[in-house]
């Protein structure tokens, strides 16, 4: 059967009636979560109690000849937080006493005083949040019991204007809803025109309030994120660091003046711009896109050289990620460090002089011509043989490592053949091993290929290989020399059976002046095998070492291949 149109506005206005039922449930759930909100206007109580409890906490802790650091700061927002009658004099009570304590730091009384003080002040909070909590809850009360009156009242309103005046029942919800709508959509500036001075009426004026307010809300927090951008923006320039921000999107968000400085641009020319686009006109901010190495590089302000080294901080957000790229100033370092490379250059180079002297003049003690020795004058002249020798070692490892911190080394590259290099290794350490009965095998297979490398620095790594392991193995044991090819690259591997290395000091063991923690005996300078990364590299090759505590160590180092095979010995 058809309806009419009054039927479908009454069926209309009743589902409308179970609407407002509904709601008015919602407003009562709603109530329920207000009173529970209304527990924040006690906020301000439960600093106060925050405060005084950092602050007894600051005094019980420290020692009586000392002043509590940070209480100043606890101290101040307190007095900006005084709410209850009677709280003020406590806390011009406790500002009083910690004058006095900060005037003798012993005084037991003055301290007394701020803790009779803060008690009176956590006193006063508590009875306050207990007061009002209870106000709360009533006004809460009341509040429900006015909901329900109102509820039952817009039902009895509701059933009535069903069967009498459904139009003017329907023609405000409808505007209420496309309100709603617009609200929803976050368009706060929406009003509801309603000349009407019954119920609907007043809803829509609370309606336009509820939309001014929230209006005027969204501009605070926009004139709030304009301050936090103002004050972010002055923390920025004010970093010693030169600092640049990137979106995910490629654009600059922002730059410091000192950046500003290296790049020669002003904040109009950088700021919201492409970083790639940009980069294309500025070397500097091109060779940050393209290099992601730690490594110095030089950059040159007023004619002066300067050093900086580059670092880059990812931030990650909900949907995108940003980075900071931040350059740091290590032209100090950079200067010490070079001096420290000229002095250990000069001094290295003055000792072998003197040194290599009294090399020749032991020699000439243990010849049987200057005269005879007893057995204990030879063991004294062999002590100061291999004390001589150890120090003409840690002096050539200094200027070595004094050519490579100072750029000045070079590498002759050339075909050589890797069988050479392992003969004369082998045969620098063979008295070496003789003395400790260590064997040293070879598995080197036939055919290998020339290699590209120095073959003077090749054999000094080789030889600081086998002689490490030489040192740490125990007496009788083996040393194994593995050479093998893999592509275009040589690899050799010297592996031994002594104490082994950690695994938390695998990657530091190439840094300079590192040395095991644990190791009292047979320690070295700590450079040599920083030297020797230097050397490897500076020939393009590579280091590793592979260790485990008890079962030894095994280093190695890769170099390229000149392509062409030679037959073994």
């Amino acid at each position: 059967m058809a309806l009419n149109i009054k039927q479908k506005i009454r069926l209309g206005t009743i589902f409308l009636l179970l609407l407002l039922v509904v709601s008015g449930v919602t407003s009562i759930y709603y109530q329920v979560a207000l009173m529970k909100a209304s527990e924040n206007i006690l906020e301000d109580n439960y600093e106060s109690l925050e405060y005084c409890r950092s602050m007894d906490r600051k005094i019980d802790s420290l020692a009586t000849a000392t002043v509590p650091s940070g209480f100043d700061s606890l101290l101040s927002l307190q007095e900006a937080n005084i709410t209850e009658p009677g709280e003020r004099e406590a806390t011009r009570d406790l500002k009083a006493g910690w004058i006095k304590l900060q005037a003798n730091t012993s005084d037991i009384a003055a301290r007394k005083e701020m803790k009779e003080a803060l008690d009176r002040i956590l006193s006063l909070n508590m009875k306050a949040i207990e007061r009002k909590n209870r106000e709360a809850q009533r006004s809460a009360q009341g509040a429900y019991a006015v909901i329900i009156v109102v509820i039952s009242i817009t039902c009895m309103i509701g059933l009535t204007f069903t069967f009498n005046f459904p139009d003017v029942v329907v023609s405000p919800i409808r505007k209420l809803i496309a309100a709603t709508s617009e609200i929803s959509a976050r368009n706060y500036s929406y009003r509801i025109h309603m000349d009407r001075q019954d119920e609907f009426g007043q809803l829509a004026q609370a309606f336009n309030t509820m939309s001014e307010r929230l209006e005027s809300f969204e501009n605070s927090n926009l004139n709030k994120l304009i301050f936090e951008k103002a004050r972010a923006e002055a923390v920025i320039n004010s970093l010693k660091d030169a600092s640049i921000g990137i979106d995910g999107n490629g654009k600059i968000l922002f730059a410091n003046q000192m950046a500003l400085e290296l790049l020669g641009l002003t904040a109009e020319q950088t700021v919201g711009r492409n970083v790639t686009e940009l980069a294309g006109k500025n070397d500097l901010l091109r060779y940050l896109l393209e290099n992601e190495n730690t490594a110095p590089f030089k950059i040159v302000v007023e004619g002066r050289e300067n050093y900086y080294i580059r670092e880059t901080v990812e931030v990650k957000q909900t949907g995108q990620s940003s980075r900071v790229i931040v350059l740091k100033n290590i032209t100090s370092f950079k200067e010490l460090d070079t001096a420290k490379t000229n002095f250990i250059a000069t001094v290295s180079h003055e000792l072998k002089t003197p040194l290599a002297s009294s090399d020749f003049s032991l020699k000439l003690l243990e010849d049987e011509r200057i005269g005879q020795l007893s057995n204990e004058q030879k063991e004294l002249v062999q002590q100061l043989k291999d004390d001589n020798r150890r120090m003409l070692r840690i002096l050539s490892e200094l200027l070595n490592l004094s050519q490579v911190e100072a750029g000045r080394l070079q590498v002759n590259m050339e075909a050589v053949s890797p069988y050479v290099i392992i003969d004369h290794a082998i045969g620098a350490v063979s008295n070496m091993a003789k003395e400790k009965n260590i064997r040293i095998e070879q598995q080197v297979p036939q055919n290998l290929p020339v290699m590209y490398a120095d073959a003077d620095k090749t054999g000094w790594v080789l030889i600081n290989f086998f002689t490490n392991a030489i040192k740490f193995s125990p007496t009788d044991s083996l040393v194994l020399l593995r050479v093998e090819a893999a592509g275009d690259k040589l690899r050799f591997s010297v592996a031994d059976h002594g104490p082994g290395i950690d695994s938390a000091y695998e990657s530091r063991v190439f840094e300079r002046y590192f040395q095991v923690p644990g190791r009292t005996a047979n320690k070295g300078s700590g450079i040599g095998l920083a030297i020797c990364k230097d050397f490897i590299e500076a020939m393009n090759g590579t280091v590793a070492v592979s260790s485990s505590p008890g079962e030894g160590s095994i280093f190695s180092f890769e170099l390229f291949s000149a392509g062409d095979t030679e037959q073994g010995h």
